[in-house]
């Protein structure tokens, strides 16, 4: 089981580098797809003693609105904004793997210093998971399209997902439930605003909306 876990944790940490070096929306979404599919299996690893039905909903929930139906969300945005690549970004895409790495090794650093109150599953999840969170603040920040700003949000939440139902798996599940359905709300919210920003301005750069204020 430990063995599965670093494994989904590595795989977790290529493809936050992959995010971050590569301008291809289309491959984003896929990235993303990925990442919700292996977090949707991540509570048959972390379980706990956690009920058999319980892991069993949280799994099947986790894999078909994490991996397929934000995917399909973010796949209809592409489509509709007429978008295929993060051109010059506020930060580069060489700069930007270089963040990932000094994320990462901050990470291990923070993390190796956090007093948990348990063991981990796997040594990596709690560096990993801070990693995933730093990444998706990097991107929120640092990409010019909104489509990559929610992209951005879908990898930072992901990182508190792996976070939070380490540390706290015996909260309510309908509690679990209400955060995966805040997510796909907020991803609702803003495929909805992207269509409007690229419907009005014809294009979808955030920080051209300067241009509104006064």
């Amino acid at each position: 089981m430990a063995m599965l876990s670093d494994a989904l944790m590595i795989a977790l940490i290529l493809t936050n580098l992959a995010l971050l070096g590569s301008g291809r929306l289309g491959a984003w979404v896929r990235v993303v797809a990925v990442q919700g599919i292996m977090l949707g299996l991540f509570p048959m690893l972390a379980g706990h003693g956690a009920s058999g039905y319980r892991i069993a909903i949280l799994v099947v929930g986790g894999v078909v609105i994490r991996g397929m139906v934000f995917p399909y969300l973010l796949w209809r945005m592409l489509q509709n904004a007429d978008i295929r690549r993060e051109i010059e970004p506020f930060v580069g895409y060489t700069m930007s793997l270089l963040y990932g790495v000094f994320a990462v090794a901050a990470s291990i650093w923070f993390s190796s210093h956090l007093g948990l109150v348990r063991p981990a599953l796997s040594t990596l999840t709690v560096p990993v998971a801070i990693f995933t969170i730093l990444v998706g603040l990097f991107l929120i920040m640092s990409r010019k399209k909104a489509i990559s700003q929610v992209l951005g949000y879908l990898v930072l939440e992901n990182g508190i997902y792996v976070l939070g139902i380490w540390m706290v798996v015996e909260i309510p599940m309908l509690v679990e439930l209400g955060v995966l359905l805040d997510a796909f709300v907020a991803v609702f919210v803003m495929g909805i605003a992207t269509y409007h920003i690229r419907r009005e301005f014809d294009h979808i750069d955030v920080d051209r909306l300067d241009s509104l204020k006064g």
